[in-house]
This record gives structure tokens, sequence and C-alpha cells, in this order.
């Protein structure tokens, strides 16, 4: 089994390290940081990644200089040579140290810097809590800077939802300054960046949908890069088959049309399976005549959780455009094994065909178990 992320964080590591920091700072206590950090062994086991990365920042708030501003400048002597995930407790030391407001320039320029090396996404956000527009103003310079790590930051700092982060609720309410960030890039040149404007849209979609509905048509033709982030910024709304993201992106049916399917089969084997074992699921369409259809063709499985009740998932089968009348089968496999994420029950469970959104058959199998799991903790 592979080693969890967090054992980045190790003596080997940590020694590294320091003998880094000394090179710039000859009076860095390497002995004293690495016990620091570490501690209790059996304490320092149980520590989750980002406790753990915060321990090295608040271990390297007491064995620097007491001064920000000469601790920052340590920090800029070697971070080109501390580059990657590791070194988040770069940006995370400005996060805890940095947040004055003598520091505030200062702070803004090494979040900056120590992005293009690691990331300052979480960072940012102790910030955007406490001053909102004011961060969002630095956001907006940083859409407009040459380099992509910078302007990426502009938008992955501010996402309501960024997995990881802390939640930004304001943002959540009302994702007005996040629009306007976004709006300076929505055409920008790197994918990276791109990439991240998409994501997101994705978030605030959630809980505005909308509002991204809105700024989806009024960004779709202005460039193929912001085609690509309208497409990509949808996702939930497309998987969800609202059915106005289905429309804007040429799903939907026009009105008095006819239906899009003309038939559809849906079929499991085994219907009765152990947990962990797999099924096989065969498909078959005919899309009615005429002209090309725009298709989605999804599975979605009502699976059965610990109090009885059912939570559906959706597994994407096939994305593109078929001529009038064509007729299209299909097969995939689906393993039925635990998950971090996703646990299974027994009983019966639904498995749905949809088409842009639709049901257009089902089926249906029942899985049996070797043990009871209702006790066990349920995972949605």
């Amino acid at each position: 089994m592979a080693d969890p992320l967090k054992a980045v964080y190790n003596k080997v590591f940590l020694q590294q390290f320091s003998e880094k920091v000394r090179g710039a700072y000859p009076a860095f206590d390497t002995v004293g940081f690495i016990t620091t950090v570490t501690g209790n062994q059996a304490v320092w086991d149980q520590l989750a990644l980002k406790a753990r990365m915060r321990r090295i920042t608040t271990a390297l708030g007491l064995y620097l200089p007491s001064s920000y501003e000469e601790a920052l400048r340590i920090l800029y002597a070697i971070d080109e040579s501390c580059s990657g995930f590791p070194y988040l407790f770069f940006p995370d030391f400005v996060a805890v140290y940095g947040q004055a407001e003598e520091h505030w320039d200062l702070s803004m320029q090494a979040l900056a810097r120590f992005t293009v090396q690691s990331s300052s996404e979480f960072a940012v956000r102790p910030f955007l809590l406490r001053e909102p527009q004011r961060m969002m103003q630095q956001m907006a310079k940083w859409a407009k800077h040459p380099n992509e790590h910078v302007r990426r930051l502009a938008s992955e700092g501010c996402r309501p939802r960024l997995p990881w982060g802390e939640a930004l609720t304001m943002f959540k309410h009302d994702p007005a300054l996040v629009l306007q960030v976004l709006e300076l890039l929505k055409t920008d040149p790197s994918p990276y960046v791109r990439k991240s404007v998409a994501n997101n849209l994705n978030d605030i979609a959630k809980d505005h949908p909308a509002l991204v509905l809105a700024t989806a048509r009024r960004w779709q033709g202005v460039h193929p890069h912001t085609d690509w982030i309208v497409r990509h910024g949808c996702r939930t709304l497309i998987r969800n088959a609202e059915p106005e993201a289905l429309a804007l992106f040429g799903y939907a049916e026009p009105a008095g049309a006819a239906a899009l399917t003309a038939g559809a089969a849906l079929t499991a084997f085994p219907p009765v399976l152990p947990g962990g074992g797999s099924c096989e699921l065969r498909y078959e369409l005919a899309i009615r005549e005429g002209e090309p259809a725009h298709i989605r063709i999804e599975y979605g499985i009502d699976f059965v959780k610990a109090r009885g009740h059912t939570v559906r998932k959706l597994f994407l089968l096939s994305d593109k455009t078929v001529p009038g009348g064509a007729h299209l089968t299909g097969v995939r496999t689906h393993n039925w094994s635990d998950l971090t994420t996703r646990r299974h029950y027994p009983g019966r469970h639904r498995i749905t065909l949809l088409v842009n959104g639709q049901e257009v058959a089902y089926s249906e199998v029942t899985l049996v178990l070797g043990q009871n799991k209702k006790d066990e903790p349920e995972q949605c």
C-alpha cells in the first residue's frame, strides 16, 4: 500500500530542509527545529497532512529571527531550491506571521513569490476572510501578472469551495467580487489558469446556477479559450441535467421535436453479486431519424445507504454528436468494491440509463454482502 501523502514530511525531509535554512542562516538550530516539529513520535504519527505542515510553519516562527522581514529574507534566499507541494509551508508562514497591517505589502509580495514554487492558494484565504474587498483588489492585480502561477492564484485562491481550503462563506452567498476577477482571466493563454477559472465557475454554480448560466451565455463565443472554460465550468449543471445548461451546449431538443431516442435497453449481469464483485452493463440506443444529435449518455446507480435510503451517482459513458437514425451499443464493467469515498450496502440497486439527462431504460442489481455494515460510518 502506498504511503499516505503526509509521509512526505519525515525526518529526512526535515533534515534536508534544515540544512538549506542553515546555509542562509548559520544560527539556525537544526536539532531544535526538528525536535520541535516532530515532538512526541506517537503524536506526530497521528497528525494529518495539514497539521504537519502547520507544525513546520510554527517551528520556523520559533527558530527564524523574530523580525518578519528578516525571516522572509532567509526564506527568499532558499525558496528557488524548495519547489513543489511539500513546501506549502512557505506561503503558510506568510498566512501565520504576516497578517499585521504594517506587513501587508510585504506579505502580498511574498505570496506572489512563493506561489511560483508551490502554491499560495490556501495562504491567501485568511487574508480574504479578514479583508475581502481589499484582498480581491489584490487578486485583480495578480490576474494581470505576467507569471501564469500568479494569475492562477488570482482565481484558485478565491474559489468558494476550494478542496482542503477554508470555505469562503461570503463568496458562497455573493460571488460578485469573484466573477469580477474571473472576467479578467476568461481568455487567459495558459491552460493552467483556464482550468482554475473553470473550477471556480463550477464552485459558484453549486450555489448560484442561474448566475453561472448567465455568465456562460455572455462568455460563449468570445474566444476559443473562453468556450472551453464555459463548458468545463458548467459541468455540474450538465451532469445535473439542468435544462438551460443542456440547451446552452446543444443537448436539448427544440420544443415540439420528436423524442431523441426511438428505443433503449439496459441489462446488468449478473443480477445478483457479492460486495467487491463486478457486473457487466450492456446498453442499446436507437436515435430518432432526422438531424444529427448531440448526446450525453450516462448511467446512474441509486446506491443503497446504511439507513436504507438511496443516493444516486452518475457515470459518463459517452458524449458526442451522432447522425439521426444511429443505433448505438456499448458495454461497461462496474466494480462494486468499497472506496474511501463510497461504501456499499446490501440491497436492490436501481441502475438507470440516461440520455441528455432523461431516463430511457433501467435495470437492477441486488448486492449481497458477507457481513452487516449498518453500524459502520456512512459515506455519501
